[in-house]
């Protein structure tokens, strides 16, 4: 399974942005599609956003939305997750997770679709 590191977390005014990176150690990176979840203290994990292998179609939660903007660079085997306008209720330990696809253009939003998951980073958003 590819193995996922994220990276860029920390501690954040609310208003403020972060961007988090997901390196992943498979070379056909370009053949899995990518997400991002999150989980706060005391809260099941929760859906954040997905991107399929070909970067085209992208989704995101509601409360997310407008906000967060999910990427990937195939050539750096990388995805990563803008986030602005960062709220204090965004504060979570943040995860990125990978799957094989055969569908360039295939998203995914549950968490049990995913095979891979990286150990998360955290994310702090003081009031």
């Amino acid at each position: 399974q590819v193995q996922l590191v994220e990276s860029g977390g920390g501690l954040v005014q609310a208003g403020g942005s972060l961007r988090l990176s997901c390196a992943a150690s498979e070379r056909t990176f370009s053949s899995y599609a990518m997400g991002w979840f999150r989980q706060a203290p005391g809260k099941e994990r929760e859906f954040v956003a997905a991107i399929s292998w070909n970067g085209g179609n992208t989704a995101y939660t509601k409360s997310v939305k407008g906000r967060f903007t999910i990427s990937r660079d195939n050539v750096k085997n990388t995805v990563y997750l803008q986030m602005n306008s960062l709220k204090p209720e965004d504060t979570a330990v943040y995860y990125c997770a990978a799957r094989t696809t055969y569908n360039s253009g295939s998203i995914y939003l549950n968490g049990y679709e995913y095979a891979s998951w990286g150990r998360g980073t955290q994310v702090t958003v003081s009031s």
